[in-house]
């Protein structure tokens, strides 16, 4: 079964994103890791609003026309509750599982803090921190949400200051929006390694440490 994660790239993309990685270590000592995830939540409270903005509507609708020709009225409560019930959790499951709908109902902030919080659980389940000269690099991105989130290891974090990446990530976010993401995400990886060529050059005895890249 396809997940959002595996129809971002196709087999083709990922290897020319894997050999965007190989190009930019072979000039620099630093760990580059592009990770796509389906989501980084499951976010039921986007699927509970629009349900609710969905369902409300469409009860006030069938209560106005056939609370008449039951003769129960067309603004009786008790039927618009009935029709509300009935509703609400099919619709629900309906936006659950709607990608579109979900997204249209997805809030900005919440969604800022679900992918910084993936973003972080992933650096360190994927254990970018423990490479040899402590200089990984995360390139998050969350393909429900269209985020992007860039995420340094320690000496990369004393070395280059967290504000440098974010001209990276809004180019690469414009990029997915634009559905062109191989190409802008073989663009971030080029430009993050330009970045650590600057602080982190190739070493006689470096070695790949992490994986060139991850789909989840």
């Amino acid at each position: 079964m396809k997940t959002l994660s595996t129809q971002f790239l196709t087999q083709e993309e990922q290897q020319r994103v894997t050999e965007a990685v190989q190009r930019a270590e072979k000039k620099t000592s630093g760990e580059i890791v592009p990770m796509v995830v389906s989501a980084s939540h499951n976010y039921p409270m986007a699927s509970a609003i629009g349900s609710v903005f969905i369902s409300l509507p469409l009860s006030l609708l069938l209560t106005s026309v056939t609370g008449s020709f039951l003769w129960l009225g067309a603004q009786n409560m008790w039927l618009l509750l009935i029709y509300w019930t009935l509703l609400f959790f099919p619709i629900y499951y309906l936006v659950d599982k709607s990608i579109f709908l979900k997204r249209l109902f997805l809030l900005k902030d919440q969604v800022e803090e679900e992918v910084e919080e993936a973003a972080i659980t992933s650096f360190y389940g994927e254990r970018l921190y423990q490479t040899k000269d402590e200089n990984g690099i995360l390139i998050f991105v969350s393909v429900l949400e269209k985020k992007v989130w860039i995420l340094g290891d320690r000496r990369i974090n004393e070395k280059i200051d967290s504000d440098q990446w974010q001209d990276i990530i809004d180019e690469l976010s414009a990029g997915i929006r634009a559905h062109n993401q191989c190409e802008a995400l073989c663009r971030a990886v080029e430009r993050v390694g330009k970045v650590l060529l600057e602080h982190f050059p190739i070493s006689d005895d470096d070695k790949n440490e992490l994986h060139n890249i991850i789909i989840r």
